[in-house]
């Protein structure tokens, strides 16, 4: 069998990076997947689900390393399992654990000047960043 999941969000928190006994990293950060509608009485409603999203190996270090709290990314994974915990009023919620697969910055800090980040120059790109030139075909 075979599951996947596709995100869209703002980080809630800054990653967190840790390394497991072996040493291998392991980062984990919240994610904000926020909806919006207008309801049929006209008047705008929005909800709010939190995904709690773990990234391993170099993943984890690139983005220990570049991601903080508020920035736009789209996430790929694997549903975990869903955890429960009650809200500051009391209210039962549940927050989903999300293994990623696949984290790609997509834009810029919620409510920050400028919007979208734009591609990462060389100096500051991830060490998996490639070129054209670095393409062998």
């Amino acid at each position: 069998m075979y599951q996947q999941i596709t995100l869209v969000g703002n980080l809630g928190n800054d990653p967190e990076m840790r390394y497991t006994p072996s040493g291998v990293p392991v980062t984990s950060f919240s994610l904000a997947v926020n909806k919006s509608w207008t309801g049929q009485d006209g008047q705008k409603q929005d909800k709010t689900t939190w995904f709690r999203i773990t990234t391993w190996r170099k993943q984890a270090e690139i983005v220990s390393q570049y991601l903080t709290k508020g920035r736009q990314v789209l996430v790929i994974g694997e549903v975990e399992e869903a955890r429960p915990w009650t809200d500051k009023d009391g209210n039962q919620r549940a927050s989903l654990e999300v293994t990623a697969t696949t984290v790609r910055f997509i834009g810029g800090r919620e409510g920050g000047s400028g919007g979208s980040y734009g591609p990462p120059t060389p100096s500051e790109a991830p060490p998996e960043y490639v070129g054209e030139e670095d393409i062998p075909f």
